[in-house]
């Protein structure tokens, strides 16, 4: 038999029912964000570590300073309310070195605990950021000039890589550089170049010389018998059309080699 409805509800309204009213019942309004509300919900202990980790940085410069805790300034602000500091010792771990964090792919990255997407991303967003920098440096110069850094530029582009990667510097009749081109990304030990392709992109541009670079995924830079030919074949196709091949360099992330510092050509 159905119960009659309690006093002073309404019909139909079962007694031990869900009563909707009580879904709008007054919340206390949220507090709206505001800067200081990230220290606010950081652990006290986290936020004097920041501060001091700052503090010499400000004071002594980067050199004061382990890649880890570089990083691990970097992380603070992708990172607002976690202690960082095992993130950023995780990241080294892994890939070894600062340089290798920034040259690793963003899938690779979230794998360490505590990177997410959106940090990964952040992460080769100042991996591009430095290479753009590196390579501002480059123009308007001429390259053989700066030779130092033509080598910081490309072991930041490709030491790091994971497939071999064909780049070529094209210059002009000062050797200013004219355009820097992939032409070919290959396999992790492998990268087809054909030379009537890269002597036909020259005239294009109309450079009269030209860098070869590519990369060892292994680290090794140590130039394979392939690598070898191939550079003779392309040396042999550019120099009737007046086209100087300057250099063959190999970049790993144990180093790099010059095919004219190892007097190859």
């Amino acid at each position: 038999m159905k119960k009659p409805p309690a006093k002073g509800k309404p019909a139909g309204l079962e007694e031990d029912g869900p009563d909707e009213r009580t879904f709008f019942a007054d919340q206390p309004p949220e507090r709206p964000f505001r800067g200081g509300d990230i220290r606010d919900k950081t652990p006290s202990h986290v936020l004097g570590h920041r501060d001091r980790l700052r503090a010499r940085f400000r004071e002594s410069g980067a050199n004061a300073l382990a890649d880890y805790e570089i990083l691990e300034l970097l992380l603070f602000r992708l990172i607002p309310r976690r202690d960082t500091k095992p993130i950023a010792k995780a990241l080294i771990e892994r890939f070894g070195s600062l340089g290798g964090v920034f040259g690793a792919p963003a899938e690779l990255l979230q794998e360490v605990p505590g990177i997410g997407e959106t940090v990964a991303f952040d992460l080769k967003l100042m991996s591009a950021l430095a290479q753009r920098s590196l390579k501002s440096s480059l123009k308007d110069r001429p390259i053989l000039g700066s030779w130092s850094s033509v080598i910081d530029y490309c072991n930041a582009a490709m030491a790091h890589e994971t497939r071999e990667q064909f780049r070529i510097l094209f210059l002009d009749k000062r050797n200013k550089l004219i355009a820097d081109e992939i032409q070919g990304i290959g396999t992790i030990d492998h990268t087809p170049v054909y030379p009537r392709e890269v002597i036909k992109r020259a005239l294009e541009l109309s450079a009269t010389a030209i860098i070869l670079v590519h990369n060892h995924p292994s680290g090794d830079p140590t130039p394979s018998r392939a690598d070898i030919d191939m550079t003779h074949m392309i040396i042999n196709s550019a120099k009737p059309l007046g086209i100087t091949v300057h250099d063959h360099i190999i970049i790993g992330k144990d180093g790099y080699v010059s095919f004219k510092g190892l007097k190859l050509i």
